[in-house]
């Protein structure tokens, strides 16, 4: 859900594919969500609302590869913050 390039109310859908950790311990979800400009930041839900993560990134010169933090490690960096 976002406001890629200034188009408001937009929500797009994807596939949620799989966990992927990186050597240095970080874990990503992989989806083919779109993250667009404007709407990187928002939540990876599923058709009931449960929110598994935040949209952060896709790779360069893809298509439909985009990684989201997994939402408990949303709580553990900023829990201090929400609360």
């Amino acid at each position: 859900m976002g406001s890629p390039v200034g188009l408001r109310h937009t929500v797009t859908s994807g596939v949620f594919s799989g966990y992927r950790k990186r050597k240095d311990g970080q874990i990503f979800l992989q989806t083919d969500a779109a993250i667009n400009p404007g709407n990187s930041g928002g939540p990876l839900i599923d058709e009931n609302g449960f929110v598994y993560g935040v949209n952060t990134m896709i790779l360069r010169g893809t298509e439909g590869i985009g990684f989201a933090i997994p939402i408990e490690k949303v709580y553990e960096e900023f829990s201090s913050s929400l609360f």
